[in-house]
C-alpha cells in the first residue's frame, strides 16, 4: 500500500531567518535532505491573505517577494528562483472549488517570505516546482482544519505540503535580539507539543481557552492557523515529529512539525513529541 507523502508545519520566524539559520535552519536543512524528493511543493503562508476567495499562484516563474522593510541589504538580494507549476495550480483550484471554497488562479503573485525563507533550507537548490495557496482572511481554527482536509489529496500525488506560520508570534514584545526566550513562549510551545502528541484535537482547536498564555503567544492567530491546516491535511492517523528550532528574538518559538501517516489507530500510535526549547 502506497504511503501518503509527509507534510510540514514550519515556523518561519522573522525575515532574518533567511541569513541567520540557527538551530531551526540547521534542522530544516537536515530534514530536507532526509525527505524523499516531491514532484512539487504546495505552501500556505499567513503573509498572503485574501478576502473573498482563495488564490493560487499560476506563474511559471514566481518572483521572490521581499515583503518586509528595514532589514540589511543582503536580505533583499536573496532570490529563490523555483519554477511554478500552472497545471498543478489549475488542479488545486478545481479541488478547492469542488470542496466549496471559492478559488481562483493568480498568474502575477510570487512567493512571500513565509514561503521562500523556509524553502531556502528545505529545498535549497530551488529546483522543485512551488505553488502557493492564499489563506482566507476569515479563517479560524476549524475552517483552517477544513482547508487542510481539502488539500490532503495532494499527499497522494507525491506533493509536499508546507504550512508556514509561527509556533508563537507576539511582535509587540519583539526584542530584535536572540535570547533563550521568555518562559511563556516555552510554556506555550510545550503545551502545543503535548497536545499534538496526545491527539487532543478539541483542546487544540480551542487553544485560546486551554493553552497557557495563549493570548500573549498569539495576540492574533493568523500565524498559528497554518498548524490547523497541517492537522487537516494529516488526516485521522498520523505521527508527529518535532523539528526543534529553539527560540529567536525572545518571543518566536521556532519548532516545526513533520506529520507522517502511520495507518494505525490515532489514539494508540501518535509518537511522543518533545516540547522543550
Amino acid at each position: 500500500m502506497k504511503t501518503s507523502f509527509p507534510l510540514l508545519f514550519v515556523s518561519h520566524g522573522a525575515p532574518m531567518f533567511a541569513i541567520e539559520p540557527g538551530l531551526a535552519g540547521q534542522n530544516l536543512a537536515e530534514l530536507g535532505r532526509e525527505l524523499p524528493r516531491p514532484d512539487a511543493i504546495v505552501v500556505v503562508s499567513p503573509h498572503w491573505m485574501t478576502r473573498d476567495e482563495i488564490s493560487v499562484t499560476a506563474s511559471t516563474a514566481p518572483e521572490t517577494i521581499h515583503d518586509f522593510g528595514g532589514f540589511p541589504e543582503a536580505l533583499y538580494q536573496i532570490q529563490y528562483p523555483a519554477p511554478g507549476e500552472p497545471a498543478l495550480a489549475a488542479r488545486l483550484v478545481e479541488m478547492l472549488s469542488d470542496d466549496g471554497w471559492k478559488s481562483r488562479l493568480d498568474a502575477d503573485r510570487g512567493l512571500d517570505h513565509g514561503a521562500w525563507v523556509p524553502l531556502l533550507y528545505l529545498a535549497p537548490e530551488a529546483d522543485i516546482p512551488v505553488v502557493q495557496v492564499s489563506m482566507p482572511a476569515s479563517l479560524d481554527p476549524r475552517n483552517a482544519l477544513q482547508l487542510g482536509q481539502s488539500l490532503k489529496p495532494l499527499r497522494d500525488m507525491n506533493i509536499l505540503i508546507v504550512t508556514s506560520g509561527s509556533l508563537t508570534h507576539n511582535l509587540y514584545e519583539f526584542s530584535g535580539t536572540t535570547s533563550h526566550g521568555a518562559q511563556y513562549v516555552k510554556d506555550f510551545a510545550a503545551w502545543t507539543a503535548k497536545s499534538l502528541a496526545s491527539g487532543n484535537l478539541d483542546q487544540l482547536l480551542d487553544y485560546k481557552q486551554y493553552a497557557p498564555s495563549a493570548e500573549r503567544a498569539h495576540p492574533t492567530d493568523e500565524h498559528f492557523l497554518p498548524l490547523f491546516i497541517a492537522l487537516g491535511a494529516a488526516g485521522d492517523s498520523y505521527e508527529t515529529r518535532v523539528v526543534e528550532g529553539g527560540v529567536t528574538h525572545g518571543v518566536l518559538a521556532m519548532d516545526s512539525y513533520l506529520f507522517s501517516s502511520n495507518g494505525n489507530d490515532r489514539s494508540e500510535s501518535v509518537q511522543s513529541a518533545r516540547g522543550g526549547n
